[in-house]
């Protein structure tokens, strides 16, 4: 076999890539980042709350789908973290039910082999959702402690660095929030909840619907061409509380989503994705504005739950070098 020259290597892999793992374009995941963030409470961060962070992590949303076509390894791994192929009977192509997931990917990964399934078939956008989620948490436990010890004149010979590594973990927690935002987003969309992912597919299909590519005509050119962040903004819901355990929760939350997947292909049986036709628009809208109240929401979560956390190692409690009780530059710096 011949050897591919590197240029028409990198285009063949960018070739095998799915339209399933391409979630919303570049508009949908601008518009549910800012949206959120211009929505967080006073209680969170100062500096997550400026117009550049905003827009930054904008930017910063779209890098899980800029990065693809990397190399072999890093699609193969990563596409199928952006969707969860559901069957009709509300299995992961067989496996495990949504409802009722492993908590670890290992033990998904398990269950899926069980019926000869792997996740890198089946998606497991549920995980990085999770994944993100406690990275997003663990780094704002690292602001807490940086900035108290930052302030706190019992610390002050490493105030420079305190200072200066809370500079950093900020840059870290805006791409952080970014990641999230994605996978959020993707988790609202419900052709990355369901086997019927670009057209109904080769399934028994006896309400007749479409068969014709519409990932990418739904999720970028019609939300491109007709959603706005003040008509998303619009149709956000009131900020609530997530008492449940988080993966609880992000199982609900993509549960709501797949139960769209019939309403979408109706929409689309009856012409409502037709240009003009106003109900492909507000479908889109409503879907992103749910995106959009769901990041704003875990974002807060994260930022609760960083209180009760540890870092550095050896590890030191946020609470503690919040009361004073810990200098935590040793677990922080590194001196092993």
């Amino acid at each position: 076999m011949k050897r591919l020259a590197p240029f028409a290597l990198a285009a063949a892999l960018t070739a095998l890539v799915p339209n399933s793992v391409l979630a919303w374009g570049s508009a949908g995941h601008r518009i549910i980042v800012e949206a959120a963030m211009r929505a967080l409470p006073a209680s969170l961060p100062a500096f997550l709350r400026t117009p550049k962070a905003a827009l930054d992590v904008g930017e910063y949303s779209r890098e899980p789908d800029r990065g693809k076509g990397a190399g072999r390894e890093y699609d193969s791994d990563r596409d199928p973290g952006h969707f969860l192929d559901l069957s009709d009977d509300g299995t992961v192509l067989g496996g495990p039910k949504l409802t009722a997931l492993p908590l670890t990917r290992p033990d998904y990964e398990k269950a899926l082999q069980a019926v000869n399934q792997s996740s890198w078939k089946a998606g497991y956008l549920p995980y990085s959702i999770v994944d993100r989620y406690q990275q997003l948490a663990h780094d704002f436990a690292y602001w807490r402690v940086l900035t108290a010890a930052e302030a706190n004149p019992a610390f002050a010979a490493h105030r420079a660095w305190f200072a200066a590594d809370r500079q950093r973990r900020e840059a870290q927690i805006l791409i952080a929030i970014g990641e999230l935002s994605h996978f959020v987003g993707d988790g609202s969309q419900p052709l990355h909840m369901t086997v019927h992912f670009n057209g109904w597919g080769d399934f028994p299909n006896p309400a007749g619907y479409t068969t014709a590519k519409i990932h990418s005509p739904f999720e970028s050119d019609l939300v491109e061409a007709s959603v706005t962040e003040a008509g998303v903004v619009a149709k956000m819901a009131p900020p609530s509380t997530i008492s449940e355990p988080v993966e609880q929760h992000v199982v609900g939350y993509l549960a709501a989503t797949g139960a769209q997947v019939i309403p979408l292909y109706e929409l689309e049986k009856a012409g409502g994705m037709a240009p003009g036709d106003p109900r492909g628009p507000a479908f889109a809208t409503r879907q992103i504005a749910i995106g959009a109240s769901e990041l704003r929401d875990m974002i807060v979560l994260a930022w609760q739950a960083s209180e009760r956390q540890t870092v550095g190692y050896k590890p030191v409690s946020v609470a503690d070098v919040l009361a004073g009780k810990v200098d935590p530059y040793n677990a922080l710096y590194g001196i092993d």
